[in-house]
């Protein structure tokens, strides 16, 4: 098997052609293929595509160059390897390096800040009257939606990752199958400005035990923990953004009903 070192000595030149077999069949496209082709013509070669067209043939080709997988590239008539393989090769990271855990929840405010700067460019100009209070609040609710979303996603996943720190979940575990569901709510009945009767109580209760039980698990118990905030496979840690998330649905229920 071909050593990375010696893969390393094969000269990147863009106006060579590289030698692509990659399973191409009725029943299957494989997407690595698809992606080696792609890289490769971006790198500037010329991609002598080759398709393994039935599984009998795509056997024989493994065994022939003594391969486990497909697709291989061959440049300069030595093999480079796999996608994994191409991409190590032109100095790239993998594909399935993670993010900073904080990508998600840093996805998700940004979309919610753009969703409200959308409703506030909207032809129709209703977005243009809304007050600093509307924008604020339509930021929470917006992010309330889609932080919901997420968890509903896996709701399991969800539970068992939120069962470990919130303080009500923890006594009445249905609270946690509950949860996102109440969260969604509020967020709608925030965005389509519901009564603050029907809508604060839930926005308030939610916040404030959430607040009480970060401060809890992270500032008095000094417990190092996942957020579920963002879902349950979130490697998001517990702490200040989930307490800030919880405060603000704990104030944005306090200011519906000052508004009563």
């Amino acid at each position: 098997m071909q050593t990375e070192q010696n893969t390393k000595q094969i000269a990147h030149n863009s106006n060579q052609v590289a030698t692509l077999y990659r399973m191409v069949t009725d029943e299957h496209i494989c997407p690595f293929g698809l992606k080696s082709k792609d890289l490769l013509e971006r790198k500037g070669y010329t991609v002598d595509d080759h398709h393994l067209t039935t599984r009998e043939q795509t056997d024989v080709f493994k065994e022939k160059h003594d391969v486990t997988t497909t697709p291989q590239t061959f440049i300069n008539d030595q093999r480079v390897g796999g996608y994994d393989d191409l991409r190590n090769f032109f100095d790239l990271k993998q594909e399935d390096e993670k993010g900073s855990r904080y990508t998600p929840i840093i996805v998700t405010f940004s979309l919610a800040a753009l969703m409200v700067i959308a409703l506030l460019l909207n032809g129709s100009g209703v977005g243009l009257s809304l007050s600093l209070e509307q924008v604020i609040m339509s930021f929470i609710g917006i992010t309330m939606v889609l932080l919901a979303m997420q968890k509903l996603q896996d709701l399991v996943a969800f539970s068992n990752q939120f069962i470990t720190y919130d303080l009500l979940a923890m006594r009445h575990v249905r609270y946690a199958y509950v949860y996102p569901f109440a969260e969604a709510y509020a967020g709608l009945g925030m965005l389509a400005n519901f009564p603050a009767y029907l809508v604060a109580p839930i926005s308030l209760c939610i916040g404030t035990v959430g607040a009480i039980s970060v401060v809890k698990a992270v500032y008095i118990d000094k417990r190092e923990l996942k957020c579920a905030c963002v879902g349950g496979n979130s490697d998001l840690p517990l702490g200040f953004i989930s307490l800030t998330e919880n405060l603000a649905m704990a104030g944005a229920g306090v200011y519906m009903l000052g508004l009563t």
